[in-house]
């Protein structure tokens, strides 16, 4: 349909711009000098023709008046695409395109002279009557019938279908426009005036724009709903106690190691942690199956990249072997025709290589670290990383309970709006981190065999908290009066400015201050819930109890 309506327009353009008009205009031009400027001529002529009246025969009318001609005319060439046309000329064109119109209308009426005499000239008596117009003097005057018969018949269909169709777009499209320029206005003092406050698109009942009094409009939106809360001063959460141990410094160091470690080719037999250089091909009941070959693809013996059972059978393998690895594919496995079934891999293994992992010493210290030089400071320093780290994690842990507490003494019936236009933030959101990577939200969905529909389903649940969070922490705002100072969004803004490296000027018109006090009421509001809230330790693990901390 897109195609189709794209082709129209490009074929409208085209002859409109480059065909109709100036074959009108020259054929107006052409006819007002062969006819000696006929229009300008016979003015006073046709002045004193509309005077005439209606022929009468023994007392019954013989014929229309010249005048009632005139108006059967007029009716037939001026309709409501004229007349917004020339009102949509003057709001473009200004004060000028009056005078154009005029030139083109004197002009034109040579046009429409030639037309009328040639239906008198080619006109048929008809059974009460003379018949004529377009389609006699074509077959006529031009001998072509089959012209004739095709303007009929297009103007047949023209007037049944095109002109209804344009004079109802025509006054749809005035309406509109005159509807949009007042409804918003309309809409924003009806909402300030009953005090609610709209979450989602209005569904719109026009009245009958002829009713005495004007026209009402009858808009029905749904709205933020009222909020009823439980306790939320007070309330008891566990709360983890940070600890870092020698154990999680140690296997961080170990990490840490594993990025700067280098791999030496050896001539010996795999084992564990080694990499291997394999060919392999995959066969289910005898037959390869699509994406199950390989060459040279390098694999680390342990690491769980491959199908459970894989790499267990590469150890003890040495460069130039070849060996058949019989494994059974998991039963969720991604591609549902391998699903459960048992396959036979053959691999050749091309080199083993070491992994030799650097000394972790004082040396390593100085190559990983800017700031440490010994393996003492970067021990501190990776305790202090580690315990900042699982602060962070235990703080919003503490809080989403608290939350769970809150929402659930909330009592809210929440608009099915409100959470489609949140899952319409996750979705945008989640688009624009594939765009980072690369891709489009469209070639995911595809990728991934997942219809829309389904995907935004997927979210409904996070949306739907995330709803629930924010109306209850803007009504614990309320009842405690919480807002943002104005030094508060001064920094807000401050930070966003050095978060972006834009001027705060300009982060300011970009995002409205209303906006930002109001997320600063919020997070305001989560604080004072947190510091009015009764911290329960969680218990130790048992072997956590045992270990020495790193400190």
């Amino acid at each position: 349909m897109d195609i189709l309506t794209l082709l129209i327009s490009r074929v409208n353009d085209v002859l409109w711009t480059y065909i109709l008009i100036i074959m009108l205009l020259g054929c107006a031009f052409w006819f007002t000098f062969k006819t000696n400027f006929v229009q300008f001529r016979m003015i006073r002529e046709m002045i004193r023709l509309l005077g005439d009246s209606t022929g009468k025969t023994e007392g019954r009318e013989h014929h229309i008046s010249s005048f009632q001609a005139f108006a059967v005319s007029i009716a037939s060439r001026v309709g409501t695409g004229n007349l917004a046309g020339v009102a949509t000329a003057i709001t473009l064109g200004g004060p000028g395109a009056v005078f154009w119109m005029w030139v083109i209308a004197l002009f034109g009426a040579s046009s429409a002279f030639i037309e009328s005499t040639l239906a008198q000239l080619y006109k048929v008596h008809g059974h009460n009557s003379f018949v004529g117009g377009p389609a006699y003097y074509m077959k006529k005057g031009l001998k072509q019938p089959w012209m004739g018969v095709l303007f009929a018949f297009l103007l047949i269909f023209t007037f049944g279908f095109a002109f209804n169709s344009v004079q109802s777009n025509t006054i749809c499209a005035a309406f509109e426009e005159a509807f949009n320029i007042l409804y918003p206005e309309a809409m924003e003092m009806a909402v300030e005036k009953s005090g609610i406050k709209p979450v989602g698109r209005a569904d719109v009942d026009l009245g009958d724009p002829a009713e005495e009094g004007g026209l009402t409009i009858i808009a029905k939106v749904p709205v933020e709903p009222e909020v009823e809360l439980g306790e939320y001063k007070g309330i008891e959460a566990e709360k983890e106690t940070v600890k870092v141990l020698q154990a999680d410094v140690k296997a961080e160091l170990n990490r840490m190691a594993q990025r700067f470690a280098r791999t030496e080719t050896v001539d010996r037999k795999a084992k564990k942690n080694d990499t291997v250089d394999i060919d392999f091909e995959g066969f289910v009941d005898g037959v390869a199956f699509e994406g199950g070959k390989a060459e040279h693809h390098e694999l680390t013996l342990g690491s769980g990249a491959f199908i459970p059972g894989f790499e267990d059978q590469l150890i003890g393998c040495k460069a130039g072997d070849e060996k058949d690895v019989v494994v059974t594919f998991p039963e969720e496995y991604h591609a549902k025709e391998l699903a459960g079934k048992e396959a036979t891999f053959k691999c050749k293994v091309h080199k083993v290589e070491e992994t030799i992992l650097p000394a972790i010493d004082d040396e390593f210290a100085k190559d990983v670290s800017d700031t440490c030089e010994t393996l003492d400071d970067l021990k501190k320093e990776i305790t202090e990383r580690l315990k900042n780290e699982r602060q962070e994690a235990a703080d919003a842990a503490f809080e989403e309970k608290l939350l769970d507490v809150v929402l659930e003494g909330m009592k809210a019936d929440i608009p099915q709006a409100m959470l489609e236009s949140q899952i319409d933030s996750i979705v945008q959101d989640f688009g624009y981190r594939l765009q980072m990577q690369g891709m489009g939200l469209e070639q995911y969905l595809k990728m991934t065999g997942t219809e829309m529909g389904a995907f935004r389903a997927m979210f409904q649940a996070q949306a739907e908290r995330q709803v629930k969070t924010r109306l209850a922490l803007q009504k614990v705002a309320d009842q405690e009066n919480i807002a943002g100072t104005e030094q508060e969004i001064a920094d807000e803004y401050a930070k966003m400015a050095e978060q972006y490296k834009m001027d705060v000027e300009k982060i300011k018109t970009i995002v409205a201050q209303d906006a930002l006090s109001g997320d600063l009421r919020i997070s305001n509001a989560l604080e004072f819930i947190k510091a009015n809230a009764k911290v329960k330790k969680a218990s130790k693990k048992k072997a956590e109890e045992t270990e020495e901390t790193a400190e």
